[in-house]
């Protein structure tokens, strides 16, 4: 028996660990929303979201690659860019399902790598645009490499009453409440799984057409859209996109605020199924909570929707709380949708691969301030048509355009396809109300070009870091 703890304990110290077990690796829950914006995140509607942000830190800076559901979600699963993933637009054939499984892409996502690291994984809820749609009526439909559990319904999810589910293999009519179905899922999986787990929960909520729960649907009369100065207000210098546009009128107007009044009862279902979670798992857990894009209504006189380069789409949640995280604190960093997946790899243990775009967020959730750090976001965006079918046809589109965001300083210029230009300075104008890209010296347009041509040309993580430096 001396001999076998003798040769037991030579082992561990050459790995490192002279007598002692290896330490137990955390588990991961990621909770995704819908077109969640941050006008949402509020104490009046999401009480345990608001916890979770004393609990844990809040990117203030955290940006999509592209605000719009399907490029965004091919975008967190993989850790690349658009311009890499080239999944452009919600439907086929640039965008979509099949688009996505057309590249190959879910060999390449966080699930397939967590696997490797051992752990046990569940996706529950939305995937990507079309997965499913073409094998309803009780047919079956791939279960991606990557998940163990998976849990995942097609377009009928939308409604949230009467979802269609592919359970392992096997599609299965809900008929109770969307996100209640999906936390009584993960409820489910979170008791039956073994450390260490990894779990996406991936919400329809709040996207259109904003169904509450039946239980929050008389919630906060007399709520209205928040009438921050953009609101109704028009743009100086837009682009011939959003050009001068009349005023939204009273009727439009009381149609949005009921919408938002919907949003915000939607989302309460949402904060339930986050405070289900926290309940269940063990402490050795990180929560992470986000949306896949942002959404605005009424702003710069648009009609409810998103895609467009302004924060109110492009700047969305990222909350997280968890071993090593410390409490309450803000996050002012840079950081995107491509770091998602390259970060729970990390957490997982892993080596983040590094011919993904992304860099691990792990340095930031742990406290530290790197000495340096990207200062400039890619937002990229197809536009302007979407296909048929898309569930976000009715929103205005914007050209084709490719963005910086950036911190230093705190603006964000724009490239449209045909030629146009548009920039903010978001420290002097926070509300991105005048567009100064026509007072801009030549010089500096020529500098922003060639930031954002390096960025849109980036194709792993060491060249996407030196691009946003």
């Amino acid at each position: 028996m001396k001999t076998i703890v003798a040769v037991l304990a030579a082992v561990a110290a050459v790995l490192g660990m002279p007598g002692k077990p290896a330490p137990a690796k955390p588990n991961i829950v990621f909770i995704l929303t819908d077109d969640l914006s941050w006008d949402l995140v509020n104490p009046r509607f999401t009480p345990h979201i608001a916890a979770l942000q004393r609990r844990g830190v809040t990117f203030d800076r955290y940006f999509v690659s592209n605000s719009l559901c399907c490029p965004s979600r091919a975008t967190i699963l993989t850790g690349d860019f658009p311009h890499d993933t080239k999944v452009l637009s919600n439907t086929a054939p640039l965008g979509g399902y099949a688009r996505f499984r057309e590249r190959r892409l879910a060999r390449r996502t966080f699930a397939v790598a967590l696997q490797r690291q051992g752990y046990r994984t569940s996706l529950l809820g939305k995937y990507l645009n079309g997965y499913g749609d073409a094998f309803m009526s009780g047919l079956t439909a791939p279960v991606p490499p990557g998940w163990s559990d998976w849990h995942v319904a097609n377009r009928t999810g939308y409604r949230e009453f009467g979802t269609e589910l592919n359970d392992n293999g096997h599609f299965t009519t809900y008929e109770g409440y969307g996100v209640d179905v999906l936390a009584e899922h993960a409820t489910a999986f979170i008791k039956q799984s073994s450390s260490p787990f990894a779990i996406e929960i991936a919400t329809f909520a709040p996207h259109a057409p904003y169904t509450p729960a039946p239980r929050n649907a008389g919630d906060f009369p007399g709520l209205t859209q928040p009438r921050d100065p953009s609101f109704d207000a028009q743009n100086e210098d837009p682009p011939s996109w959003l050009g001068e546009r009349a005023p939204l009128g009273e009727k439009r107007i009381a149609a949005m605020d009921e919408d938002f009044r919907k949003r915000a009862q939607a989302v309460e279902a949402v904060d339930a199924l986050l405070a289900r979670v926290v309940q269940e798992v063990p402490k050795n857990t990180y929560i992470v909570f986000s949306s896949d894009n942002g959404y605005h209504m009424g702003q710069h006189r648009l009609s409810a929707g998103k895609m467009t380069a302004f924060d109110t789409d492009i700047r969305v949640p990222l909350i997280v709380a968890g071993p090593g995280v410390p409490q309450g604190r803000t996050v002012h960093q840079i950081a995107q949708t491509t770091d998602l997946a390259p970060t729970f790899v990390e957490l997982g243990g892993g080596i983040p691969d590094p011919k993904v775009d992304g860099h691990s967020l792990v340095p930031l959730l742990h406290g530290e301030t790197p000495k340096t750090w990207p200062t400039a976001a890619l937002v990229e965006h197809r536009g302007p048509k979407l296909g048929v079918g898309d569930p976000d046809i009715q929103s205005d589109h914007p050209t084709a355009y490719a963005a910086l965001r950036m911190t230093n300083p705190d603006a964000v210029y724009v490239e449209y396809a045909d030629g146009e230009l548009e920039y903010y300075d978001i420290a002097r104008d926070p509300f991105e109300l005048h567009n100064i890209a026509h007072r801009l010296p030549l010089a500096r347009l020529n500098q922003l070009h060639e930031r954002l041509s390096r960025l849109r040309n980036c194709h792993d993580s060491a060249s996407c870091w030196s691009a946003a430096a």
